[in-house]
C-alpha cells in the first residue's frame, strides 16, 4: 500500500441566503427556536436550474489548483452526494465532463451524510493500491432541491454546498491518511429517508400529491443514534491507532446539529478547542460539511501543517464514517 496525502482542497457555496428571519416567514417557527434546537443562523441555497455538478465543479478547480495539477492528472472521480443532477448519468460523469477529466473514471457514492468519508475512503484505496496518481473526492448536495418549505421539522436544517479533496501519492514520512473505519445500519433506514422516486415508488401524481419526493425525518431517533455513533466511530478507531482522544489537534464532525457535535466531544473528552462547528453559517449541506468546516478551520488558523485530524460523520442507511488523518497543506 503507498501513502497517500490530501494534496488540495476546494469548496463552493451558492450566493443566496436563506436566513431563520426568512424561514419564519414560511413556516411556523422562530429564530430563537432554530439557533436553540440546532444552532443554526443561515445557509445557502442554489437559485433554480443549478445542480450539484455546478457546485463541484467550482470546488473541484480550486482542489485542483491547490495541487498543482490539471484536470488530466485526475484517474479516479468519486461524488457522494444524495442529490444528483439526474438519477443517471452520474454527477461524477457530468463533473469530468465539465472539468475536462477525460482519463478519469468514476461514479457516485450513495451515503448522505456520511457521503465525505466514504468517498474519500474510496479514493484513498484506489491511490494506495496504485491504481491512480490522483483522485478527487467529491462531497456535496443541493439539499434544497429535496427538502419540503411547508415542514418546519426538516426546512430548518438543510443547506446547499460542496467541497472537494485532491488525494494523490505521497513521498514516504510525508503527513498523509492514516487510517478509515466505516459501517452500516441499515435497519436505520425508516428514520431518514426519501420515500418516492426510487424504483420501489417511481413518481407519480399520488407520490408528488403526497409530498413523498422531499425528506422525512424521525428525529428523535436520528439524534440519538448520531450522538452515540459519532462517539463510537470515533473510539473504534483511535483505539485501533492507539491515539487518545486528547492528541487529537482538529476534530471535524458531520455538521447536522450542534448539540450533537457537543455531546459526542463531551463524551470523548475533547475540550471546545480541538472541535470546529460552523453549521451556523452554512446548515447541513449533507456531504458538503466536512471539506467546508476543514476550509473555515484552515480560515481560522485553527489547522496546520501536521495537525491530528479525525473526520467522523453519521447519514441516512444509517451510515457512519471515520478518517484519521495528519495534516499536509500549510
Amino acid at each position: 500500500m503507498r501513502p497517500v496525502r490530501v494534496a488540495g482542497l476546494g469548496t463552493y457555496v451558492p450566493p443566496r441566503l436563506l436566513t431563520n428571519a426568512d424561514l419564519e416567514k414560511l413556516v411556523d417557527t422562530t429564530d430563537a427556536w432554530i439557533r436553540q434546537r440546532t444552532g443554526i443562523l443561515e445557509r445557502h441555497i442554489v437559485e433554480k436550474g443549478v445542480g450539484t455538478a455546478d457546485l463541484a465543479e467550482h470546488a473541484a478547480r480550486d482542489a485542483m489548483r491547490e495541487a498543482g495539477i490539471g484536470p488530466l492528472d485526475i484517474g479516479f472521480i468519486v461524488v457522494g452526494t444524495t442529490t444528483p443532477d439526474t438519477v443517471f448519468p452520474s454527477t461524477a460523469c457530468t463533473l469530468q465532463a465539465k472539468i475536462g477529466a477525460s482519463n478519469a473514471w468514476g461514479f457516485d457514492l450513495g451515503a448522505a451524510c456520511s457521503g465525505f468519508t466514504y468517498s474519500l475512503s474510496t479514493a484513498y484505496l484506489m491511490v494506495a493500491t496504485g491504481k491512480v496518481d490522483h483522485a478527487l473526492v467529491v462531497g456535496g448536495d443541493v439539499m434544497s432541491s429535496i427538502i419540503d418549505y411547508t415542514d418546519r421539522a426538516t426546512c430548518v436544517l438543510f443547506g446547499d454546498g460542496a467541497g472537494a479533496m485532491v488525494v494523490s501519492v505521497a513521498e514516504a514520512g510525508e503527513p498523509g491518511i492514516i487510517d478509515f473505519l466505516n459501517i452500516t445500519d441499515g435497519t436505520g433506514g425508516p428514520a431518514l429517508m426519501m420515500p418516492a422516486g426510487g424504483s420501489r415508488m417511481p413518481a407519480s401524481h399520488d407520490t408528488v400529491d403526497q409530498r413523498l419526493h422531499y425528506v422525512k425525518q424521525d428525529g428523535a431517533a436520528v439524534f440519538k443514534f448520531a450522538v452515540r455513533w459519532t462517539e463510537e466511530i470515533s473510539r473504534r478507531i483511535l483505539e485501533r491507532n492507539q491515539i487518545d482522544p486528547t492528541q487529537i489537534d482538529l476534530f471535524v464532525s458531520h455538521q447536522a446539529n450542534r448539540r450533537i457535535i457537543d455531546a459526542a466531544a463531551e463524551r470523548l473528552g475533547m475540550t471546545e478547542k480541538q472541535v470546529i462547528v460552523n453549521l451556523e453559517k452554512y446548515g447541513n449541506t449533507t456531504a458538503g460539511t466536512i471539506p467546508l468546516a476543514l476550509a473555515d478551520a484552515r480560515r481560522q488558523k485553527r489547522l496546520k501543517k501536521g495537525d491530528l485530524v479525525l473526520l467522523a460523520s453519521v447519514g441516512a442507511g444509517f451510515t457512519v464514517g471515520s478518517v484519521l488523518l495528519r495534516w499536509g497543506l500549510d
